[in-house]
């Protein structure tokens, strides 16, 4: 496994934290990849109004099988790269759930 692959997501104390390069405005959501030590997600949702960011926490928590409540930005609120917390699951089951090794 690359440096790439393992940075992108950290174990933290209660979870991780996740780096995301976010594509609003995109035809489907979804994980499109890594890009620059961060996971690349499509969301169709454009960057208006912080709604972009709603819709990425939405699609995030349903990926991972989370209440809302527990994916969080914590900076790049303005930016397409972020960095997210999520409350609840290790790195290991966050980057399980991002790439399966079903769809490798």
């Amino acid at each position: 496994m690359s440096d790439e692959f393992s940075n992108f997501v950290q174990d933290v104390a209660d979870g991780c934290t996740l780096s995301v390069r976010v594509h609003p405005g995109a035809r489907r959501n979804d994980v499109a990849g890594l890009h620059a030590g961060a996971v690349k997600i499509s969301i169709t949702t454009p960057a208006t109004d912080g709604r972009a960011n709603e819709a990425l926490i939405e699609f995030l928590a349903e990926l991972l099988r989370l209440p809302r409540a527990r994916v969080a930005i914590l900076s790049g609120t303005s930016s397409r790269i972020k960095l997210l917390r999520i409350t609840g699951k290790s790195a290991a089951e966050v980057q399980a759930a991002l790439f399966p090794v079903d769809a490798c």
